[in-house]
Formats: C-alpha cells, sequence, structure tokens
C-alpha cells in the first residue's frame, strides 16, 4: 500500500477543488491517501522532510496551482515522486501533455528545468505560458468580476467585449536573442513554456516544452481591423489563427523581452500581474536550472 499526500487548492474551479480532489479516493482505491489544504502549508522544506522515502505527493489543483507548487518548492530537494490531479476550469497543462485528466500524472520530468519570467523586478518560474496585451486584460477584468462576487466567470466574453469596446492596442518592441522586431496595434504578444493557455487556447501550436534545444516561442497577434480580428480570433483554440501571418508572427528563442509602449495587464500561469510596460523570459540552461530566483 502506497501512501500519497494529497495537496487540495480548495480554491481551484471556482470553490470546487476540494469536491474534485475527492475523486482520487476511487481512482487510488487501496492506498493510504492524506490530504492537506495548499493554502495553509507555509514551509515546504519542513513539509517535505518530513515525508518518508517511497511517499508520493499529489498536487490537486489548477494551473496556477501547480505553478505555485513548483516557485514555492523551488531550491528544495526531494526524490518523491510529484502527481499532478487536474482540479480547475482551462487544465492547459493537461491539454498540452495529452494525458487522461480523470487520472494523476507523474510530472516530476515538467516541474524540473523551467523557464523563468522576468516582471515588474519579481522572477518566476512557469510551466505554461505568459499572456500579454487583451489576455492580460481579460485576467483583469475576470478578476475584477470575481471580486465583486462573480463565480461563472466567462473569459471568451470578457475577450469579445475587449476586442469590440474595451482593450486598446500598443505598440511593441519584441526582442528574441538579441534580434529586435517591431510591431504595431499589437493584440496579443504571449511567451509559451506549452502551446496551451487561458483554457484552451492554442497560442503556440508549434511549441514543445520538451523540445531538445530547451527554446520558447513568443507569438504576436497584430494589426488588422476590429472585424477581421473577431473573425480569426476563435480560431486561436485550435491553433489555426498562426495561418494569417499578416497578423500572428512565430519567433523561438532562449531569451526573449517584449515591451509595450503603455503599462498592461499581464498574466503567468494564470497569475495576473497589472500595469506590466515589459517582461523578459529567460529559458537559457543557466535560468532553466536555477534553483534561486
Amino acid at each position: 500500500m502506497a501512501k500519497y499526500h494529497i495537496l487540495v487548492n480548495p480554491k481551484a474551479a471556482n470553490g470546487r477543488g476540494a469536491a474534485r480532489a475527492e475523486n482520487l479516493k476511487k481512482v487510488l482505491s487501496g492506498n493510504d491517501l492524506e490530504y492537506y489544504d495548499i493554502t495553509k502549508i507555509s514551509d515546504y522544506a519542513d513539509f517535505i522532510g518530513k515525508l518518508s522515502e517511497g511517499d508520493s505527493i499529489v498536487i490537486a489543483g489548477g494551473d496556477g496551482t501547480l505553478s505555485r507548487y513548483i516557485n514555492d518548492t523551488l531550491g528544495i530537494e526531494y526524490t518523491n515522486d510529484v502527481y499532478y490531479f487536474a482540479c480547475g476550469t482551462g487544465n492547459d497543462f493537461m491539454n498540452d501533455i495529452q494525458a487522461d485528466p480523470e487520472k494523476p500524472v507523474l510530472v516530476n520530468d515538467y516541474i524540473k528545468n523551467l523557464p523563468v519570467a522576468e516582471i515588474n523586478g519579481k522572477k518566476y518560474k512557469f510551466i505554461n505560458g505568459i499572456g500579454y496585451g487583451i489576455d492580460g486584460y481579460c485576467c483583469e477584468e475576470g478578476d475584477k468580476l470575481r471580486a465583486a462576487g462573480s463565480k461563472a466567470i466567462n473569459y471568451t466574453a470578457i475577450a469579445l467585449k475587449g476586442l469590440l469596446f474595451g482593450y486598446k492596442r500598443r505598440n511593441a518592441k519584441i526582442t528574441v536573442d538579441g534580434k529586435v522586431h517591431n510591431y504595431k496595434k499589437v493584440w496579443l504578444a504571449p511567451t509559451m513554456n506549452g502551446r496551451y493557455y487561458g483554457g484552451g487556447m492554442m497560442a503556440t501550436p508549434t511549441q514543445d516544452r520538451l523540445n531538445s534545444e530547451k527554446t520558447v516561442t513568443v507569438s504576436p497577434m497584430y494589426g488588422g481591423t476590429k472585424l477581421k480580428t473577431l473573425m480569426i480570433f476563435p480560431s486561436i483554440f485550435k491553433g489555426k489563427h498562426i495561418r494569417h501571418k499578416e497578423m500572428v508572427s512565430i519567433l523561438s528563442g532562449h531569451e526573449i523581452e517584449v515591451e509595450f509602449d503603455r503599462p498592461t495587464a499581464l498574466q503567468v500561469d494564470g497569475e495576473t500581474v497589472l500595469n506590466v510596460k515589459k517582461y523578459a523570459v529567460h529559458a537559457t540552461a543557466a535560468a532553466r536550472s536555477a534553483t534561486v530566483l
């Protein structure tokens, strides 16, 4: 009988995370399960230090929960297996690795050697990607609705409203491994470790999180009329937006900097950061292997 330590984010899936995590009792039937509220763990070094050899950890939450666990345990050495059980709303990580969302998946190889995002003087390891532009705007607006008491947040509706009225496009300077690219009237400028973000948007269909070169991909969407953008935008959910090369670029590298001409909200693995003028991503071997940010 194996021992599993289930770290549950009760806030995941708009407060349904704990109920979803209860399904593990069936999936892991016959094993010893111990549940914890991940939001109440303040000392991971102490928590992990008390695990026995052969014990496993299961992160039960959304993509943001997994990302937070990665950053909170950075620099702590342990040999225990870590599993992820999707309890979020978007579950972009599971979608990207094409794993069964009804079962916990072993993630040790996915949560190490991740790229680093540098935003407003703070650094983060990230597992999926960074949304900058109307996607960051959507997260900002969604946070406002949630703070006002809304439980069901429709990000697609927010995006459509932003396309038509709310979001004002920025000009962007994007530097990839030292080469500068300038874009006008930018809607999106995400940098991705995987293919998906934002609850199913395949922003960078050519990106492989385990690619041998360890590159990341930035893919600005720019220009076009509002009507044309409105017609093209839904195709991002299948990655077909990149066919419109007059509006979408695909750039891959190890050092990426994106700078807008006006501050804009940004999201990194679902965590909103306000008033961002520029961000940088470091995906070199040194950055990926760093255990201190």
